[in-house]
């Protein structure tokens, strides 16, 4: 069926369903929260239809990038949205279906180099499909088709779908997030112990509206360079047959909260992370919090392919990584600092088609994936002016990173960095509730040493990206 056609009929039967309360960003995605629900099961499939629940979201972005010098920038105005619907209940299944579209309404030529490093839009394409830069109709996706099974607080879902773990994630910070197509359990059986686990074999990235086998997600996005200098070439030469992922979260006297997972991705690597967290509360009810992890990779098999050149994870390769945390948090105020360590064992590698980075360092519009030898520091301060309703955010980093020729620990050509970044958000309530309007500014100094060479400045440092977001969840 048609996309538009589908999303057509949803809106047709809008008005026959109960509308499920809104998902905002960074929460996990709508079919994790249905493990909660609990009414009862309808005695008949049409029922479980006619007792189903549609939401949606809506969104306006703009965003623009100002590079430095006679380097080009840009601007994009992107619109767009998603719905989606879930049966109620029948024998503790439910079916879930949803899709979303985007429009280019008024941007830059992204599809043309800049004249002077002959170099790609970065930023801006996200917003549409950074495989088809010069696509500017058509951004259409089923993104949501899915069966599930529920018992007590557990779940097992088949099919296209919305999940949030470290390595794999929505990451979104575009139009849409990314989606994922495979086998999820989660068990929630315990009090203080929850377990998830899952097999994918195709994904949906984030600013792409294809559906790729999980070999072929590896190499849409900048694929950078080997260890040698030479340009990477894994892009459609990966062999791997999917991914498996486990994920075991713990807590216990209110206070403690531990992470263990392990993702792997068959013949290429496997990703290891334990992250501690405690969080000490104090006379006035605010809250101290420390936390610590360590991130482990290794290569599996040949890393991708026989040819060194067309692998993504060299073989026998590997990595480690350590970050630390201590914060503070009100009600009013959040703050920490943070530090993060990737060792010169090896470049810590993971497709940033799956998600963002779950380093403590970790800001948005930048991030050091594909290095090794690193050491970046965080600062952040959130303040809640009006809790739920108005907030301002600053974090500042430096991020150490190898030397720019240092092809072995620095994938990307990016040199030494400072980045700066301030984040307003405001949730409308009365007349206008479900509206939310977010801007984030993100800055980028140089730190390091470019050798006067433009391709590493391009997109990269000395620059700033404006985004401005209007959504509306229903």
């Amino acid at each position: 069926m048609n996309l538009r056609i589908l999303i057509f009929l949803l809106w047709g039967t809008l008005p026959s369903f109960v509308f499920a309360q809104h998902q905002e960003v960074g929460e996990p995605p709508l079919p994790y929260k249905g493990i909660e629900q609990t009414e009862k099961d309808s005695m008949s499939i049409l029922s479980a239809f006619r007792h189903g629940k549609v939401n949606g979201h809506f969104r306006y972005f703009f965003m623009a990038t100002n590079n430095a010098g006679a380097l080009t920038d840009y601007y994009a105005n992107a619109a767009g949205g998603g719905i989606r619907f879930e049966t109620g209940s029948f024998y503790g299944f439910r079916f879930a279906v949803g899709g979303s579209y985007v429009f280019n309404i008024a941007s830059s030529d992204l599809a043309t180099p800049d004249s002077v490093t002959v170099l790609y839009n970065r930023y801006e394409v996200g917003l549409f499909d950074v495989v088809n830069p010069e696509s500017t109709t058509g951004l259409d996706r089923l993104e949501e088709l899915s069966l599930s099974y529920s018992w007590s607080h557990s779940e097992i879902m088949f099919g296209r779908q919305f999940i949030n773990t470290p390595f794999i994630n929505l990451q979104d910070g575009r139009m849409r997030p990314g989606a994922v197509e495979g086998v999820v359990l989660r068990l929630k059986e315990w009090e203080h112990t929850h377990l998830e686990s899952g097999f994918l074999y195709a994904m949906s990235p984030r600013s792409t509206d294809s559906w790729y086998t999980i070999e072929n997600t590896f190499g849409l996005y900048s694929s950078g360079v080997n260890p040698d200098g030479s340009k990477s070439d894994y892009r459609g030469h990966v062999k791997s047959a999917g991914i498996g992922y486990v994920g075991l979260t713990g807590k216990w006297k209110e206070k403690y909260t531990v992470q263990l997972w392990d993702v792997y991705a068959d013949n290429v690597m496997n990703t290891a992370m334990c992250q501690l967290e405690i969080n000490q509360w104090l006379q006035n009810k605010n809250t101290l919090v420390i936390a610590a992890q360590v991130i482990r990779q290794d290569g599996a098999g040949n890393g991708g392919n026989d040819d060194e050149d067309q692998a993504y994870y060299p073989e026998n390769g590997k990595s480690m990584s350590f970050g630390f945390r201590a914060g503070y948090k009100s009600s009013h105020l959040e703050a920490s600092m943070n530090y993060s360590r990737i060792t010169s064992t090896g470049r810590y590698l993971m497709p940033r088609e799956w998600g963002r980075d779950p380093l403590f360092t970790f800001l948005p519009r930048e991030r050091n994936e594909g290095f090794g030898d690193v050491h970046a520091f965080l600062g952040k301060v959130n303040y809640f002016f009006q809790p739920d309703l108005f907030s301002a955010g600053v974090g500042v980093g430096y991020y150490h990173l190898p030397d720019v020729k240092d092809t072995r620990l620095n994938k990307y050509g990016m040199p030494s960095y400072v980045q700066a970044n301030l984040v307003i958000r405001y949730f409308f309530k009365g007349f206008f509730e479900g509206f939310d309007v977010q801007y984030l500014l993100a800055a980028k100094f140089n730190a390091g040493e470019t050798y006067a060479n433009d391709k590493y400045i391009f997109n990269k440092v000395d620059m700033q990206v404006h985004n401005l977001v209007l959504n509306f969840h229903f």
